[in-house]
């Protein structure tokens, strides 16, 4: 659980993680990004009545920002699964973790299993969201082009205990997608339940701020796909890690155009053709997306 400034949801987030029925031990490990607010006492509070449960990170000196609060706090987490309950977030099954821990246990195949959720506004309005197909056999070639797995809602195997998440994640504003990727890269499958079992508040956040401008997210997409093309360890996936950088260079030309940006469409066209020795599908994409942003 990564936490700053939330004094407001902080409590009810980790109410939600202690409510949790299983048949097994779990730690809560809480990554706490030294907040101005009440938030520290609040989670020192649950960490000295919880003891056995809750494990609250060292206090900081300073703000690390959330990636690094992220790579520290996820480095601290020793057992055989991860789930994620970012601070401003909560579970609504208290059967989460037994249902998803039941899954992976009795399907070895499968590394990650993510699960329904419902999204809150700051209007206060929940809505259902609209997610992937249940029970899909999900492969890192299905999630290389998109994240469709949302923190809250996820559970993964821990191979970072002995497979130490590679340095350049260090370098984008979120972690999560990134670490999924990782997970799968040398086999797994996805599954996705069926079960509505979180609550994710869509307007709050760091990540939500860059958000705010479509091609900001992305370009961080995009960048990471590159690391990943530029990462031996995905040497095996490179056939669908190359679809995917030509998927998402198209989908930051298509936003740039929509933004008006066209200089930048234009140069980021232009480069990727001369680097990859002529990509005309590219070509002829950017010259239909200019078009279209024009008719729209």
């Amino acid at each position: 659980m990564l936490t700053y400034n939330q004094e407001r949801y902080i409590k009810q987030a980790i109410d939600s993680v202690l409510k949790q029925k299983t048949n097994f031990n779990f730690q809560l490990v809480i990554g706490e990004d030294c907040s101005t607010d009440n938030t520290r006492n609040i989670c020192a509070y649950y960490a000295q009545n919880f003891p056995d449960k809750i494990k609250l990170l060292p206090a900081l000196s300073e703000n690390k920002g959330l990636i690094k609060n992220y790579l520290r706090t996820i480095k601290e987490c020793d057992g055989k699964y991860i789930a994620i309950c970012d601070g401003d977030d909560y579970w609504i099954d208290n059967n989460k973790l037994q249902k998803q821990v039941d899954f992976l246990e009795n399907n070895p195949e499968y590394y990650i299993v993510s699960t329904g959720l419902k999204k809150l506004y700051s209007n206060g309005k929940i809505r259902a969201s609209i997610q992937r197909k249940t029970g899909e056999n999900y492969k890192f070639e299905d999630l290389v082009f998109e994240n469709f797995i949302a923190s809250v809602t996820v559970l993964f195997r821990n191979i970072q205990i002995s497979d130490a998440l590679p340095n350049w994640i260090a370098r984008f504003p979120y972690g999560d997608w990134p670490t999924y990727l990782w997970t799968l890269k040398a086999k797994g499958k996805i599954y996705v339940m069926q079960d509505v079992t979180a609550v994710y508040r869509n307007d709050i956040g760091v990540s939500s701020k860059v958000r705010n401008q479509n091609s900001r997210i992305v370009k961080v997409n995009l960048e990471i796909i590159k690391c990943i093309s530029r990462d031996k360890n995905f040497y095996n996936k490179r056939e669908a890690i190359a679809q995917s950088l030509l998927k998402h260079t198209k989908d930051l030309v298509a936003s740039y155009n929509r933004e008006k940006k066209y200089f930048k469409a234009f140069s980021l066209s232009l480069k990727t053709v001369l680097q990859s020795k002529g990509s005309f599908s590219l070509v002829k994409f950017y010259f239909y997306s200019l078009k279209h942003s024009f008719i729209s």
